[in-house]
């Protein structure tokens, strides 16, 4: 495919992705297949040939849009959509063209840039104290991770490397394995399963949090918890509070949890993936209120 080509079937798929979108609603959400659908349909190993762009594009509707969840659908309630305008179609599609890989400033000084801004633009959109921003001198700074799961994979593990320093230091004699061994994380039992799956990989402890009535943890919960723990000879280090819980989109007491993680040097983490760009509305930031004292929000 040379440049002229591509100019051409770009237009069709352009046309293509704005009748989908237009006749989206038509489609079934959910497609009526089982798993292991697709194996039969094409073939096991790659042509040795090219094949024709048309015979390409004819599997997509033959082959693929059979199996696919239309989560851009007015009927499709489940998880958190995005990227479904046309002007993010467009930067996509600009993106895909660049094709930098921003790992690293001089890898690509705009992308990185660009990234530092527009993450202070989201946090300055959503009401984040200034210490969450990076700004012209600022310490704080958004990172685009590649899901949430990931993020909070990260924050603990920048959690426990905190802990660990600190406690050495404390303690010279224990090594970094008797640390390890004693260290536990927190979450609520409403929280999604990425915490947990954060903490296996983590290879740390966690323990839920039972929720009250209205499936929020509140303070007296956490620190019930925290008081065992500690007599137990474990090291409490990490709390995720969750802003929008994925089972019923309920809110943790982010004002009673606040001081006691800050109290205790525990490291607070917020997931905000559900519910986070609410907070672009004012009469809903009343729900962040207490996030000052948190270390990470995502």
């Amino acid at each position: 495919m040379d440049a002229a080509e591509f100019r051409k079937r770009g237009k069709e798929m352009v046309d293509y992705i704005a009748d989908y979108l237009e006749k989206i609603d038509k489609r079934p959400v959910f497609p009526d297949v089982e798993p292991g659908y697709l194996r039969p349909l094409i073939p096991d190993c790659a042509p040795k040939d090219p094949e024709s762009f048309e015979d390409v594009f004819k599997d997509i509707e033959k082959i693929i849009m059979p199996g696919v969840t239309h989560w851009h659908s007015p009927y499709f309630f489940a998880y958190f959509p995005a990227a479904s305008s046309f002007p993010a179609l467009l930067a996509d599609m600009l993106c895909g063209g660049i094709g930098c890989v921003g790992f690293s400033w001089a890898a690509s000084p705009a992308c990185t840039e660009l990234e530092t801004v527009m993450l202070d633009w989201l946090g300055k959109m959503i009401n984040l104290p200034k210490e969450f921003l990076a700004g012209k001198v600022g310490q704080g700074g958004g990172v685009i991770q590649g899901s949430a799961s990931e993020a909070t994979l990260i924050s603990l593990l920048a959690a426990r490397t905190k802990i660990i320093r600190r406690v050495k230091m404390e303690k010279p004699e224990l090594t970094e394995a008797d640390i390890m061994g004693r260290l536990v994380a927190y979450a609520s039992d409403q929280a999604h399963s990425s915490v947990e799956r954060a903490a296996l990989i983590g290879g740390v402890k966690i323990k839920s949090i039972p929720s009250d009535d209205t499936f929020s943890v509140c303070g007296s919960a956490l620190k019930k918890v925290l008081d065992v723990d500690k007599a137990s000879g474990l090291i409490p280090f990490f709390f995720c509070a969750t802003l929008g819980t994925t089972p019923c989109c309920s809110f943790d007491k982010l004002l009673e949890l606040g001081p006691i993680c800050n109290k205790e040097n525990i490291w607070m983490h917020i997931d905000a993936a559900y519910a986070g760009s609410a907070f672009i509305c004012p009469e809903f930031r009343h729900l962040l209120n207490g996030v000052e004292v948190i270390e990470f929000f995502s």
